[in-house]
């Protein structure tokens, strides 16, 4: 079961009583292990309370079931509220540090509770049942994000997890140490994208940054200049954590070289030397924008596993960074830059299980292909075919193994239903460019030899020679793999290290504002 991880930390060094089913003569009294009694709550209560609070009315299942497990007031005690219920009230205070946006409902009868902390009051439903949905809404905004209906309308298809919330809850009143296994809980990715949103929310209170601009008739500025675009550019890198601080100086010295390489990094690109109109584009957009994107992903990172943290082997292309990671034995073997699906042949975010390798592979041609590029070519050149080193195939087209195929030497199967697999490719260049949003819906990877090379001695022990040939057969053979391989097809436009640092990517499928409405109107 996927835990509530978020919520455990809530609750460093308090201790939960263990329930007890003994009772005394009173039927309406239960007792905890320490002695201290039980109030039965009155459930027929319930529906008055969600009538009189609707917006809590989605967790009204969930409150039942907690209480008919339990069947007693789990917020209060002699003295008033718990000190558990106290500490999830400052939680649910700082809730947007968690990349909510959104309200908490009726926070103004939730503030009047805790102004006393119900010191010394007898204990009531209205009470008891505001502090559980309380509890609900911040468990399932915090953990859980937009429901998986929601998701999928943002182009989201992996495989989500909904956590039992109710049954979390019993686990931390009988283990409060699991406060250690936040890590374990949620996909890393969204703690660091915390630590970048506590950042970028920090810049912004300072001021945020200015904007940049290129003197007329400046197409760029590198080492050497001296510009007071220069300054400008010095000012917004150090704002941004690029640069230990403003030297406020005109002149592009190595020090801001250095600068811009580590903000390129960040972004999985190599300074060319020269900072032009499209580096100053990203670079002007404000820091309320920038604040924008990390709850737009940190989003995201609810709806991913964390089992990703602890499988062993896997493979995940990020669509907007052009980029794929093969993790193996838990670390990073090896990276490659591909190109994704263009906008009218959008790549889908899913997962799947790599199975087999095809060597010196036949590119089956799409019927949308054939119909919209194939059929037209023939018609205006009979040799058409012969030309792309086609053939019919029936009545279908395929073109034939080779360099020059489609799919270049070797393709990486993971059956789904939306017939995306990874593939080489004879247009080598396109990965030189920074936009790469080239392809029919699959994934080309630049570097496949090398993700072929490192699967197959992996799985069968083969050699790179052995691969060599088998690319360069000219005739497709088929490698089966004997461990298959999840593969995740992912969408993150923003992405950062345990120090918080932010890499941003373009939405190339222009979906954060999609999922940002869904956010800032939920």
């Amino acid at each position: 079961m996927k835990r509530l991880c978020l919520l455990a930390f809530l609750i460093a060094g308090l201790q939960f009583t263990t329930i007890s089913c003994k009772k005394e003569n009173n039927p309406d009294v239960h007792e905890h292990s320490n002695n201290e009694k039980e109030i039965a709550i009155d459930a027929s209560k319930f529906p008055a309370f969600f009538a009189k609070y609707p917006e809590f009315k989605p967790y009204e299942t969930q409150i039942n079931e907690l209480y008919k497990k339990h069947n007693h007031y789990i917020w209060h005690e002699k003295r008033g509220f718990i000190e558990f219920a106290e500490v999830l009230y400052n939680q649910v205070n700082q809730i947007g540090t968690e990349g909510v946006v959104t309200k908490v409902p009726y926070k103004k009868e939730i503030d009047e509770l805790f102004e006393n902390s119900g010191r010394g009051e007898k204990p009531d439903e209205t009470s008891e049942l505001l502090i559980s949905s309380m509890y609900f809404y911040y468990a399932d905004k915090v953990l859980g994000g937009l429901n998986a209906k929601e998701s999928k309308q943002t182009g989201w298809y992996l495989p989500r997890e909904r956590t039992d919330y109710v049954a979390y809850l019993d686990t931390l009143m009988r283990d409060p140490k699991k406060i250690k296994g936040d890590k374990e809980e949620m996909y890393s990715g969204y703690f660091n994208l915390k630590k970048g949103l506590s950042k970028y929310r920090d810049i912004k209170k300072k001021g945020g940054w200015g904007t940049i601009t290129l003197p007329e008739g400046t197409k760029s500025l590198k080492e050497g200049d001296d510009s007071p675009a220069v300054a400008q550019l010095r000012a917004r890198l150090a704002a941004e954590g690029y640069l230990k601080s403003d030297s406020k100086s005109t002149e592009f010295d190595g020090e801001l070289k250095e600068a811009i390489s580590s903000y390129e990094r960040m972004r999985y690109r190599e300074f060319d030397g020269k900072v032009g109109p499209e580096i100053i584009k990203e670079l002007n957009v404000p820091v309320a924008d920038r604040i924008k994107t990390i709850t737009v992903n940190m989003e995201r990172c609810r709806w991913i596993t964390p089992d990703i943290d602890t499988q062993k082997e896997y493979i995940v292309v990020n669509i907007p960074s052009y980029r794929l990671r093969y993790v193996r034995d838990g670390k990073i073997f090896m990276t490659s830059n591909v190109v994704v699906g263009k906008e009218l042949n959008k790549t889908v975010v899913f997962s799947g299980q790599m199975s087999y390798l095809v060597f010196s592979p036949y590119w089956n041609v799409p019927k949308s292909i054939l119909e919209k590029e194939i059929k037209p070519g023939i018609a205006k050149n009979k040799n058409y075919l012969a030309d792309h080193n086609m053939e019919w195939n029936g009545n279908m087209v395929r073109q034939k193994p080779g360099g020059e195929n489609s799919l270049g030497k070797v393709k990486f199967m993971f059956p789904n239903s939306n017939n995306i697999y990874l593939h080489d490719t004879p247009a080598k260049g396109l990965f030189n460019r920074d936009e790469r949003a080239f392809s029919h819906g699959c994934v080309r990877v630049e570097k496949a030899r090398d993700l072929a090379i490192a699967i197959t001695k992996k799985d069968g022990n083969w050699s790179e020679k052995k691969v060599d040939e088998a690319m360069n057969a000219g005739k497709e053979t088929n490698y089966a793999l004997k461990t298959k391989i999840p593969v995740y097809i992912a969408y993150f436009t923003a992405f950062a290290d345990e120090n918080g640092n932010v890499g941003f990517f373009d939405d190339v499928y222009e979906r954060d504002n999609s999922l940002a409405n869904l956010l800032y109107k939920s």
